[in-house]
């Protein structure tokens, strides 16, 4: 039995221009008015998707969302932290050198700010909600956890990065791109998957209980652990063949789509 809806955001609940339809909004409403927990997983910290998370009235004192890619669940009311992992300054030491050497941007964000890495040439990064970027050299960093690397340039620019990244940058970090501009560099432990499992074993539920929704590379992790995986008619190939489930695309509210025909809401 489903228990939780899992939902990323750009590309699969949002459409092109960023918004949460009213289709999508009122059928997620109903959902949730069934008891289901309805949950946002995002490569983005909360501040940043608050919007969202108020039109969908994910504000109960057991609503949480997944951030940073997994490696933050946070109550989206008293923010108390339920799960958390990341990268340590010196974790981050092969990548930085790496970019160094060939030419490619960093920002690197912790669980408050961004910090911009200006030794490095410029990146194109982006991100609302009030995020503070602090602009430093690498050696400025301070010596705490991080969330997450992304390393965001121009699409054709970031397909050469791909192609020179090193066997064993693979090893150390989960590598995803979770837009067409962004890459992004996570500990080799964080995932969607990850956060999710945290948050169904607090409610005392398992991956049987999961039903997911994704269209890129970082989804891939929650859409094999989900009973109920679906990619978006949008899905890059490698996520299309990861489910046989699948609905229409994020501009086609593919979203209510799958759930009004699956929970029979209307």
């Amino acid at each position: 039995m489903i228990k939780l809806v899992a939902l990323d955001l750009d590309n699969t609940l949002l459409t092109n221009d960023k918004k949460i339809s009213q289709v999508n909004e009122l059928a997620l409403k109903k959902l949730t008015a069934t008891g289901v927990k309805v949950v946002l997983c995002t490569g983005r910290p909360i501040n940043a998707i608050w919007h969202y998370i108020e039109q969908l009235g994910l504000t109960g004192a057991d609503d949480y969302t997944i951030t940073f890619n997994g490696a933050l669940v946070i109550n989206n009311t008293s923010r108390e932290v339920l799960a958390k992992q990341g990268l340590t300054k010196t974790d981050l030491v092969p990548l930085h050198d790496f970019c160094k050497a060939n030419g490619f941007p960093m920002d690197i964000l912790d669980f408050d700010q961004v910090y911009p890495v200006t030794d490095l040439v410029k990146s194109i990064y982006t991100l609302g909600g009030g995020i503070k970027f602090a602009p430093m050299t690498f050696d400025e960093l301070p010596d705490h956890l991080y969330a997450k690397v992304v390393a965001a340039q121009k699409p054709e620019e970031l397909d050469q990065m791909i192609a020179t990244l090193t066997p064993e940058l693979h090893e150390k970090y989960h590598i995803a791109r979770s837009q067409p501009h962004i890459l992004e560099f996570l500990s080799s432990t964080t995932d969607k998957s990850v956060g999710l499992h945290a948050l169904l074993q607090h409610f005392g539920w398992d991956e049987s209980n999961l039903m997911a929704f994704g269209d890129a590379e970082n989804d891939a992790g929650m859409l094999k652990a989900a009973s109920v995986g679906v990619a978006m008619a949008n899905a890059i190939p490698e996520i299309t063949a990861l489910t046989n489930y699948h609905t229409g695309t994020n501009e086609e509210d593919g979203v209510a789509e799958f759930v009004d025909q699956y929970f029979k809401l209307n």
